[in-house]
């Protein structure tokens, strides 16, 4: 990508732009900073042309912004949270301390307190050390076909960067490009004439360790319409997946691999440590795949013309594989690559 662009993107007023993602250290980020700063010397071109967004969407690296910022330095355009691979990775982190077991997904909002621990923290840090920090990337799209839909997705959105933009966010992410001039003019309403909001210092903002790792959603229930989104998020992704598309909109919301391991991850953590629903009902294994048998039904009837038979049964598979085994898998790309070889 360098040897072919970098020259044209800089002659032409723009530059080689990257985000990284999935950082868990400041020394990835050191290898990062070492990679670009090769390739600026190998192509001739002026060291600190290339500049770098890192999403901090992982546990660890929420403990380690100032120096995942400071070993990018020279390259630096940011931080950005990416809040859905966040959720995935506490629950990953956190997964056999049973007083880290979440309610419904969407339940887990970014109202919720270790969520604005964790974004109120990435806007602070960035601002002291003069760096921008990114909104994350709403998972509403809108509807060009249905109103009322659009109108509830639009709201959404808008909600979702008036916040960030008060919070003192400097810019943010959408989902789809039509979303481009609401997040503008959420944003233009707060920053008026100004590039950015760095001079917001958030003294305001007391983060510590506790803040971040309590996760606790005061209120959350677990609910059989949750569980029931949960599975067939996750088998509609993974059908997707394996048909060679890493995100798809499902009812209304772009899922990624992300939220697929979120919804996986959830019913993982709520067989281990025997959680129940919100009318007593125990959360089992044969709990999980009497849901996945009725879903199933429906999404090979939305999915029957455009997906094969032997793909959707090959998600219903792994979605048991990476939800109701023992084992916790790391991520459930891992197991899928092995389906497409």
């Amino acid at each position: 990508y360098m040897f072919h662009n970098a020259r044209a993107l800089i002659e032409s007023g723009s530059g080689p732009y990257f985000y990284l993602p999935k950082l868990e250290h400041h020394l990835e980020a050191r290898l990062w900073n070492d990679v670009f700063v090769s390739a600026q010397e190998l192509l001739g071109i002026p060291r600190g042309t290339i500049r770098a967004t890192v999403l901090i969407e992982t546990l660890p690296a929420a403990f380690q912004m100032d120096e995942i910022l400071y070993e990018l330095r020279e390259h630096s355009a940011g931080l950005n949270a990416g809040r859905w691979d966040y959720i995935f990775s506490l629950i990953k982190n956190l997964r056999d301390d049973p007083n880290a077991v979440l309610p419904d997904r969407s339940q887990v909002t970014m109202t919720v307190p270790f969520m604005r621990a964790y974004t109120e923290l990435m806007v602070k840090t960035c601002h002291r050390r003069g760096a921008h920090a990114i909104g994350g990337m709403s998972a509403f799209i809108p509807s060009r076909r249905d109103e009322a839909a659009n109108a509830i997705a639009m709201t959404k959105v808008r909600e979702d960067k008036q916040r960030e933009a008060n919070d003192g966010c400097d810019g943010t992410w959408v989902a789809h490009p039509d979303l481009v001039p609401l997040a503008t003019s959420v944003f233009d309403e707060v920053l008026g004439d100004r590039p950015n909001q760095i001079s917001r210092q958030r003294p305001d903002v007391a983060v510590d360790a506790a803040a971040i790792q309590t996760v606790v959603v005061p209120g959350g229930t677990i609910t059989e319409s949750g569980i029931r989104t949960n599975v067939d998020v996750a088998i509609r992704y993974l059908a997707s997946w394996l048909s060679g598309n890493g995100a798809a909109a499902i009812h209304g919301l772009m899922e990624d691999a992300a939220t697929a391991e979120i919804s996986r991850s959830q019913i993982w953590q709520w067989i281990r440590h025997g959680a129940k629903t919100d009318d007593g009902a125990a959360i089992t294994a044969d709990r999980i795949r009497l849901v996945a048998d009725d879903v199933m039904s429906t999404i090979e009837s939305d999915l029957g013309g455009t997906v094969e038979p032997a793909v959707l049964k090959q998600a219903r598979n792994l979605f048991e594989q990476v939800s109701l085994g023992a084992d916790f898998p790391d991520f459930l790309t891992i197991p899928a690559y092995e389906l497409i070889r």
